[in-house]
């Protein structure tokens, strides 16, 4: 089966974005084939700073590689070095009615937030269609908040096939039901564009502040407390094994546990976690070349892949003369 992701490096990379994405691309590569990819295009449509997403760009891949990617077995690449992905978007383009595009729930997010509208954020789920298509991928692991870009996905593949012929798999989503939506420190979904997050290689007294500004509700320490309404055992629970949960749980409910404690206690155990991780980003950080390398490889397997796609594309339109 060909598993298809891929994650933006417009910002810093968070325990959300491990948990919800990477962690699961990480074991799909045992038994999948995995196409795994950093979205420096879609990036584009938020970020203008070009140094920051050049830099952006090499931190997320030194985040994929140090959390266990391999690029031997994977097809590990930057969006932005397979331009074949460019020309089929705008073929797709032509294959998206606007008003499906209109009623993207991620356009209108980021309009009510104050992101100027532009064709880039618009068209975003075009070039989405064109990552995932490319490669007839099988299944696309995607979050909640982005089943419906994989919805516009398989209607623009739908209705190209229905134009063209069979070109193109229909790809299905891949939701994890267990994985809940990793709340920030301000208790709204963890995300780099709230400024709320808690990242995987923060440095340790930078983390340990943030920890413990993780907002909560004000029962006092002796009271009983909700672990099912506390940010805090929201995020510990993500490094606690099931009888530890409900351990934590019942001295929640127990009462005479303070927030406090269990931040410290969340500090240590994300600190503790990353520490492997922490020592083998070091590595590949000294490395720079090799990590350049890496990607050129990577880049010449997802053209590989992409090529035969592309070429059946613009014979069917009348592209290839």
């Amino acid at each position: 089966m060909r598993v298809l992701s891929g994650i933006q490096p417009s910002g810093t990379l968070h325990i959300g974005n491990y948990f919800a994405m990477m962690q699961p691309m990480i074991r799909f590569q045992e038994e999948h084939q995995l196409f795994c990819f950093i979205v420096n295009y879609h990036a584009l449509t938020t970020v203008s700073e070009g140094e920051r997403l050049r830099q952006g760009t090499l931190d997320a891949a030194l985040d994929f590689l140090a959390l266990g990617l391999d690029p031997e077995r994977a097809y590990f690449y930057v969006q932005a070095d397979v331009p074949e992905v460019c020309e089929l978007t705008w073929i797709l383009n032509n294959h998206a009615p606007v008003a499906r595009l209109e009623l993207a729930h991620s356009y209108k997010d980021k309009l009510q937030k104050g992101f100027t509208p532009h064709n880039g954020l618009f068209s975003y789920p075009v070039l989405m269609a064109a990552d995932i298509l490319l490669y007839q991928a099988n299944v696309v692991p995607v979050g909640k908040d982005q089943k419906q870009h994989l919805e516009i996905t398989r209607d623009i593949a739908m209705r190209f096939n229905h134009a063209y012929g069979e070109t193109f798999v229909v790809p299905e989503a891949w939701i994890d039901e267990h994985t809940a939506v990793v709340p920030g420190i301000d208790g709204q979904k963890m995300s780099k564009s709230y400024g709320n997050t808690l990242e995987i290689f923060c440095p340790e007294k930078e983390l340990k502040k943030k920890v413990m500004s993780i907002v909560t509700d004000s029962t006092p320490l002796e009271e009983p407390k909700d672990p099912d309404k506390c940010n805090v055992f929201a995020l510990i629970s993500l490094f606690l094994g099931e009888d530890e949960k409900k351990d934590l749980a019942e001295r929640y409910r127990a009462g005479g546990l303070g927030y406090g404690t269990v931040k410290k206690e969340l500090f240590s155990r994300m600190w503790e976690y990353f520490a492997p991780y922490r020592a083998r980003r070091a590595e590949l950080a000294a490395d720079l070349g090799e990590l350049h390398r890496i990607m050129r490889m990577g880049a010449e397997k997802a053209r590989a892949v992409a090529a035969p796609t592309l070429e059946a594309v613009r014979a069917k339109v009348g592209l290839s003369y």
